[in-house]
C-alpha cells in the first residue's frame, strides 16, 4: 500500500474494484425470508487508505458476496457518539460526511449514492420506539465508519444504509441496543457495528508495542469463542494490552452492538477475515 498521506493514485484500488466487480454486484441475489435472519457483523472499518489496499477492499467485497444482498443495513459507527441515540439521514441523496482530515483531496470527493432508506429509518424508530426516542439528523450523512465499508462490501451503492448513534461508549450500553436491533434481522436487515480490533497511533510511533495489539486480538477472539460476554463488557479490566490496544473505547464498543444482535451473543462468532495492518488487527466478525 503507498503512503497513505501522499498515494500515488488516491482511491486507486477502490477504482479497480469497482471496475471488476460492479456488474456481479449488481446482479447479487436478494435476501428473501427463506434464507432466515440476516447476520450481525462487526467490521474493522479502517480510514481512507482502506480505499488504497487492495487486499482489504477485496476482503470486504468477498464477505459482501458471501451472503444475500439485505433489504437494508443499520450501521453504529466508532465516529458517531449521540444521546439520545440519533439517526442519520435516510433521503436518497444525503452527501456523505467526511469527518477526517489530512487526507488526499480527492478521498472528499467520492460519492455513496445509496437509495431512499425512509422505510427503514421509519423501521427502526418503530423497534426501539417502546423504550427510546430518536432524533434524527436529516442533514447527516454516513460517516467515514460506515461507507467505507459499504463501499467494498455492497459496491453497487444499490442497499438503503442509515446510521444509528452510539448512546455512549458503555460496553453494556451497546450490548443492550444490539439486543433492541435483533429482531430487523429477521426482516432481511443487516446489523453492523463498526470499529477496530485495536485502535492504537501509539504503534505506529513505535512498533515495538504491537505484542500488545496482539494479545488483546487474540484474547477477544478467545472470548467470543467461549462466549464470555461478561468478560468482553469488563474488557477494560480483563484484557491483555487494553491500554496499547484501545486507548479509548469508541472502536471497541461496537463489536458489543455486534453481539446484542447476535441470536446467541458469543456462540457461533466466525472471523470473515483478520490480520495486521500498520500495526492494528483488522479483524472482522460475523455472528449468526
Amino acid at each position: 500500500m503507498s503512503d497513505p498521506f501522499n498515494p500515488k493514485v488516491p482511491a486507486g484500488a477502490y477504482a479497480a474494484l469497482l471496475a471488476d466487480v460492479l456488474p456481479e454486484a449488481r446482479a447479487r441475489r436478494r435476501w428473501e425470508p427463506s434464507d432466515g435472519p440476516m447476520p450481525s457483523l462487526f467490521v474493522s472499518h479502517g480510514a481512507p487508505p482502506t480505499l488504497d489496499d487492495p487486499d482489504w477492499l477485496r476482503d470486504l467485497y468477498a464477505w459482501g458476496r458471501s451472503m444475500p444482498k439485505p433489504r437494508g443495513i443499520v450501521v453504529v459507527s466508532a465516529h458517531w457518539e449521540n444521546a439520545p441515540l440519533a439517526i442519520s439521514g435516510s433521503a436518497e441523496g444525503t452527501e456523505l460526511y467526511y469527518d477526517f482530515g489530512g487526507f488526499h483531496p480527492r478521498y472528499y470527493t467520492l460519492k455513496y449514492r445509496s437509495p431512499d432508506a425512509t422505510w427503514l429509518s421509519h423501521q427502526v424508530a418503530g423497534t426501539l420506539a417502546d423504550t427510546t426516542p430518536l432524533h434524527q439528523f436529516v442533514d447527516r450523512g454516513l460517516d467515514h465508519g460506515a461507507f467505507i465499508p459499504m463501499m467494498a462490501m455492497f459496491p453497487a451503492a444499490d442497499v438503503p444504509v442509515i446510521q444509528l448513534s452510539m448512546p455512549s461508549l458503555d460496553p453494556a450500553a451497546l450490548l443492550r441496543l444490539g439486543e433492541r436491533l435483533r429482531k430487523l434481522r429477521q426482516e432481511g436487515i443487516l446489523v453492523i457495528g463498526s470499529g477496530f480490533m485495536t485502535h492504537s497511533f501509539a504503534v505506529f510511533r513505535d512498533p515495538g508495542l504491537i505484542g500488545h495489539n496482539q494479545a488483546f486480538d487474540a484474547w477477544a477472539v478467545d472470548a467470543m469463542a467461549r462466549g464470555d460476554v461478561d468478560s468482553l463488557v469488563d474488557y477494560r479490566a480483563k484484557a491483555p494490552g487494553v491500554r496499547v490496544a484501545h486507548p479509548t473505547a469508541d472502536h471497541f464498543v461496537p463489536l458489543l452492538l455486534t453481539l446484542g444482535a447476535a441470536s446467541e451473543p458469543g456462540q457461533g462468532a466466525e472471523t470473515a477475515f483478520g490480520r495486521i495492518v500498520m500495526g492494528n488487527s483488522i479483524r472482522s466478525m460475523q455472528m449468526a
